[in-house]
């Protein structure tokens, strides 16, 4: 699976497997990742408006 794909999957933009398992700790991890994407791109976001500002 790429990693758009995968993205995709954690922040609800594509249907999950049906085969998956579908376990309480899946959703904890997905959960997570899910989280740690959007705090990642919220950084990328910052970083590049302070870098626009300083000019």
């Amino acid at each position: 699976m790429g990693i758009w794909k995968q993205i995709a999957t954690y922040l609800y933009l594509r249907k999950k497997d049906e085969d998956s398992p579908n376990t309480t700790w899946i959703k904890y991890m997905h959960g997570i990742n899910r989280l740690s994407i959007l705090l990642f791109l919220f950084a990328i976001i910052v970083i590049i408006v302070r870098l626009l500002i300083k000019r």
